[in-house]
Formats: structure tokens, sequence, C-alpha cells
């Protein structure tokens, strides 16, 4: 088998970074995209797959041996069109359990409109601009708007991410910053599980609060979006921690549950403390874009939204694959939920790819996740704690972007094999896969989600 440690791949130096080519050929230009390269020695069959997220968002073309059995296992949804920009104003101008945006907006001086960062696929440069139609139309004026980074425990954005998220336009013509859970926050009140709710004062002080959010599947909130723009994301670190560990003691086995989670009933009160006024939930395609649009009350524009995804973005499982390849579009930040997946679908003695197509790779910081991993006096070094592949198993960890950083994350197998090409994929995979090879594709694996309904009625068990 052909196997290379990772301090012989990291020596390569920095020359290997500059030089690495991507696979395929890239449908957009500028910088951070691939070069076309040339194909795979002998017949093969090709399955394109998205990357690149904010960064592109490009197709790109994976090449595996023609006798090889190969599924790619699409989302339910996985055809859905987007939205035109008059469908997604429709739906704004309709908002559920809410009077019209320009109505509340009427005579206000104060508004306050969150978006999310980079770790989350929302498209906010699709229907901010929307939103502000509305503000406008009420007559607030554009001094009187700021844009507020939700970003929870997350670290704080650059000026070139948040145009990414939000668009040149709106970056350049309006206020914005970063919500800083450490500091500026003010107490509003407290839940009934007795969570002290404190939360950014710039965000507390506007008189017109509305937040922008994409649904996906979340291990602890059931999913993302609704309420999680103010529990966790501009909520005080306590806060945060009496949630996700007194009320939800660390678990991460609340996937699609949202009506009988305690995490999300917490977060759902906290919203209704911050007296949200308007909320936009979005639901997305395979391609990142806006396919689905719930406006009005944050809890319940944000039920109706997860209704629909959850039949949107639920995927058929494939069983004892040889070769499990997960692709972490359009959350490659963090690419250990691509792992999911693979302990799903993957036979003993199999061998997962983990694809990381983003020039970020895995540059999550969460000052949460770092508190619990260093309490006690613990360091870098005592939390190197990988995950164990399946028994004989193996992974593959592909990305153009590769280095150390992203090799040590704790969440990959100690054993994990880099390949800065998809050459080298595919030689790895021939050196441990001798004859024919089943072999399972989740293309956008960070939003595919198991064939599951929601908990509306009784509580579900993740299997």
């Amino acid at each position: 088998m052909l196997k290379q440690n990772r301090r012989e791949f990291l020596g390569k130096g920095a020359a290997g970074l500059v030089s690495a080519r991507l696979i395929g050929t890239g449908l957009a230009a500028g910088s951070f995209l691939p070069e076309a390269v040339a194909a795979i020695q002998g017949k093969q069959q090709s399955v394109t797959i998205p990357t690149h997220e904010f960064f592109g968002d490009i197709e790109e073309r994976i090449e595996l041996p023609a006798s090889w059995e190969v599924n790619v296992m699409k989302m339910a949804g996985h055809d859905a069109a987007p939205l035109t920009q008059e469908e997604m104003r429709r739906r704004i101008r309709s908002p559920i359990g809410k009077p019209p945006l320009r109505e509340l907006a009427a005579g206000k001086k104060r508004v306050v409109i969150t978006f999310d960062d980079l770790e989350r696929p929302t498209p906010a440069h699709e229907i901010a601009p929307l939103v502000l139609e509305e503000l406008k139309a009420a007559g607030v004026a554009d001094d009187n708007i700021l844009f507020l980074a939700a970003l929870g425990t997350h670290r704080a954005l650059p000026t070139d991410e948040v145009v990414r998220k939000l668009g040149k336009d709106i970056v350049q013509r309006y206020a914005w910053i970063n919500h800083n859970c450490w500091e500026n926050l003010k107490e509003i009140g407290e839940t009934s599980r007795k969570n002290r709710i404190k939360i950014n004062q710039n965000f507390a002080a506007a008189d017109l609060r509305i937040t922008l959010n994409g649904i996906k599947v979340h291990q602890r909130a059931g999913y993302g979006g609704g309420a999680k723009s103010v529990l966790p994301g501009v909520a005080s670190i306590d806060t945060v921690k009496y949630n996700h560990e007194t009320i939800g003691g660390g678990s991460r086995d609340n996937a699609l549950k949202v009506f009988h989670n305690d995490v999300r009933l917490d977060m759902e009160e906290a919203a209704r403390l911050a007296r949200i006024d308007f909320s936009v939930q979005v639901v997305y395609n395979r391609r990142r874009r806006t396919c689905a649009l719930f406006a009005g009350d944050i809890n319940e524009a944000h039920h109706a939204a997860c209704r629909m995804a959850n039949l949107h973005y639920r995927t058929p499982t494939f069983k004892n694959a040889d070769i499990v390849i997960a692709n972490n579009y359009p959350q490659n930040i963090q690419s250990e939920k691509g792992l999911d997946w693979v302990n799903r679908s993957l036979r003993d003695g199999g061998t997962a790819v983990l694809i990381i197509q983003n020039p970020q790779v895995m540059t999550s910081w969460n000052y949460w996740n770092e508190s619990l991993a260093y309490r006690n006096g613990r360091t870098y070094w005592d939390v190197l704690e990988a995950r164990k592949p399946r028994p004989n198993s193996a992974v593959i960890v592909y990305s153009q972007y590769l280095d150390q950083r992203t090799m040590n994350y704790p969440q990959f197998p100690a054993g994990a094999i880099p390949a800065r090409t998809w050459e080298e994929v595919v030689a790895q995979l021939r050196a441990r896969h001798k004859g024919d090879a089943r072999v399972a594709v989740y293309p956008y694996c960070a939003i595919q989600h198991v064939e599951a309904g929601l908990d509306e009625t009784t509580e579900r068990t993740n299997g």
C-alpha cells in the first residue's frame, strides 16, 4: 500500500502548496480556483462535485476507475432550482406571524441586522438587499442601519470575509461590527431553565432587530438558524456555556430535534427575551443558493423552514461501501462532519476520502470548544486525541490547501493519509482496493442528513 506520513508530506514545504493543482476544471475565474489537469491514465468515470464555498462556488470533476461501482448519494432536493429575486421578495413581504417588515420599520431610528460567518453556508448576499429594500421603503436612513456578525463564540471576521458573506456594495455602504462574546454585553432576563441571558449591547439597544439565517442540520440544536442567531449568535460566553453544558450536557445527539429539545427550547426563549422583530430563514440547494424562504416570527418561520428542510435534505444511506467519498461542501471549515457519513456507510477495512476543497481548510475557531479542551491545565499536546477509524480502515484527507494544522486536527484519525492532488488519492485507493470496489459519494455532505423526520410528536433516537 502506498503511504506517506504527515512529516514526509509536510516536509515538501511551501513550494508544494504553491505548485499543487486541483482536479477537474473550474467554471469561474479568479484567485484560489483550480487549473485543468490531465485525466487519470486508463479508463475512468467522472463525478462532478461543488467546491470552494464563498471562494467561487465552482464545480470540480473527480475521476475513478471505470470498473468500480460508483453510487452518488443525492439528497431529495438535489434538483431544486434557486428562487428568483422577485420570488424571494414576495416571501419577505408575506411573513409568518408578524406584520410586514416595512410596517414594523416605520419610525424606527436604530436597526440592527444579524448575519452569520463563513462557517455557515447562508447566502446572506442574496437576501440582505431585499431586507434593505423594505427598510428604505419605511424611511429608515442608511446611517441608522447596523449589520452585526452573529458569531456566537467563533472568531471575529475580517472585512474580506464580510464582503464574501454580504457582498461588496453592502459593506461599502453600511456599518458592520463583530459580536464579542466576552465584552459589550447586557443581561436581559432568565429563561425557565435558569439560563441568564446576556446579549450584545448594540443588539439590545436597537429598536428594530432583524436576523438572517440559513437552515441545515445541527447536532445540538436540531437545525441551525432561527433562535441560534441570538443564542449563541449574539450571546455571552457564560450564556452559551450554560446552554451547551448545563442544559445540553455537551450532547451531540439532537440532530433533527426541534420541538422536544431542551437546548433548542432554551434558545427560543432567549430569542423571545431579546425581542426579535423580524427574521428571514432560507433553505439552500446543492449549490448554496436560496431555494426556499420563510420570513416573519423568528420561531414560527424557523419551524416552517425546518419542516421543508427536513424533506429537502434527506439522503439515503449507502451501507457497507468499500470506499466512501465525503465532499464537505458547503461547510469545509468544519470538515470533521463528513466522518458522520463515513461511519454510517463504510465497511470495516474500507477507505474514506474526506474532500476539503476550500482555501480556508479547517480554520474553525470556537472559544467554547477551546475552553473545554484546555480546562484543568491541559495543553495542545494533551488534547491531540484523534477519532479512531473503523477497524482496518484508512482515512485519506484530500485538499490542495493542506497544512500541518489541518492534519493535526483532533477529529481526524491519527493515521490519516494526506493528499494534495486527486491523482494521489486514486493511487492510494488502487493500492488498497486491488479489484472492483463499491463506492459511495456524498457530493455535499455538510448539508445532507439521514432519512428521518422531525420530532413534532415524539422524541426520536438518531442512528
